[in-house]
């Protein structure tokens, strides 16, 4: 049986949870449902779209109905993989499991990895502290454009971040930076460097830019990205996919500053795309609304997501498959301003699919993985996770 030579979009909606794991204590997480909690703090929300596709059906969210035959099929996963953040929700999409949690660092880095870090660029740095990304910014922007220093904070994720201004270190050699601290912070644990250049000024603010770029460990095996390449099936991406999988499996890839933006890319690239898989992350929902604890804009960007996903329909062909789902909780309505460990929803829809199907839950995000591994006939796949393609009469 050969590959289908249709094309999958697979759309990440970032930070998009929809209830709380049967372990989500141990990560401080009981009381998060994300897309509950925003619809009901924005008094609702309409998602029309979604309704019909069968989001309604995964539980209460007001506002949005559970139709009596959704179209598409639908379920929720729940996440095995031992952390809440975007690389190992990632990873485990894409049928890869990390037991083991990378380091993270609340109370600041180890004097050791802040040494190198100083060694590196010639002066020591600002912060060193668990902060969002703005507030660090208010803090410490006009000290750094006095001396020069750059900033460098974390948060409860596994992460090691640099911001510089770009009048003061251009992105090229932000860059260049965040690439010669990387193997200090994997030898300490940490999943990923972020750089996070930024302009403006202290009387008119700072403002981060669209030049945000990971450097993220490698997944400790093959993903299904990394499978399809090898299989010679074509793998596009919008957003920060390729900086989560080190661009391995990527044949083109494409940054974006934000959804619309997203949205945008996602449907030129349709335009000239021929056959294979289409990965796109939205971001919005998670860096500039739920870290942000804004549920009114969360919802507000829910409900812009909905009123363009008729756009992509038009642009859809018969064969296309799509994909929609998120790789962990960003919660705005509980206590602090992090990720949560959530179940996430997922919806499988073609224009040939005579109606919806129930999915259930699923064990591991990574039933998506072996279900696309599935869908394109990869003959040895190792990835974890059970299809589920059959039930979708795909």
């Amino acid at each position: 049986m050969s590959a289908p030579r249709g094309r999958v979009i697979w759309i990440v909606l970032d930070g998009v949870g929809l209830k709380a794991l049967p372990d989500a204590a141990a990560y401080g997480d009981a009381e998060a449902a994300t897309l509950p909690h925003v619809a009901a703090a924005c008094g609702g929300l309409s998602l029309p779209y979604l309704q019909k596709l069968g989001l309604g059906c995964l539980g209460p969210i007001e506002g949005v109905a559970a139709v009596e035959r959704p179209i598409a099929a639908y379920g929720c996963m729940a996440e095995q993989a031992a952390g809440k953040d975007s690389i190992v929700g990632h990873w485990e999409l894409a049928g890869v499991i990390v037991d083991t949690p990378f380091a993270t660092y609340p109370e600041g880095f180890p004097a050791d990895l802040v040494q190198a870090f100083t060694d590196l660029c010639g002066v020591p740095p600002l912060g060193n502290v668990a902060a969002g990304g703005v507030s660090i910014l208010k803090k410490f922007g006009a000290e750094h454009l006095r001396t020069g220093r750059p900033i460098l904070y974390t948060s409860v994720d596994s992460v090691f971040q640099v911001a510089a201004h770009e009048a003061i270190l251009p992105p090229a050699a932000l860059y260049d930076l965040c690439r010669a601290i990387k193997g200090a912070t994997e030898a300490h644990g940490i999943a990923r460097v972020i750089a996070r250049p930024f302009t403006g000024n202290g009387g008119g603010g700072f403002r981060r830019t669209a030049g945000r770029k990971d450097f993220p460990t490698p997944p400790p095996s093959p993903t299904l990205l990394d499978n399809l390449a090898a299989a010679g099936i074509a793998v596009v991406s919008v957003g920060k996919i390729a900086d989560l999988f080190t661009g391995r499996g990527i044949r083109q890839s494409v940054t974006t500053a934000d959804n619309r933006d997203g949205m945008k890319q996602l449907l030129a690239i349709l335009g000239t795309f021929s056959e294979g898989l289409l990965m796109a992350n939205l971001i919005d929902f998670d860096m500039a609304y739920g870290h942000r604890r804004d549920a009114n804009g969360f919802g507000r960007a829910l409900q812009e997501f909905d009123a363009w996903l008729p756009h992509l329909e038009a642009v859809m062909r018969p064969e296309d498959v799509l994909v929609i789902t998120a790789d962990h909780g960003c919660d705005p309505t509980t206590p602090g301003t992090d990720h949560t460990r959530e179940y996430v929803p997922l919806l499988v829809w073609s224009k040939r699919m005579t109606g919806g199907v129930d999915l259930g839950t699923r064990a591991t995000f990574a039933d998506l993985a072996a279900t696309l591994a599935d869908y394109f006939c990869l003959q040895s796949s190792p990835l974890a996770g059970e299809s589920f393609l059959l039930q979708t009469g795909l």
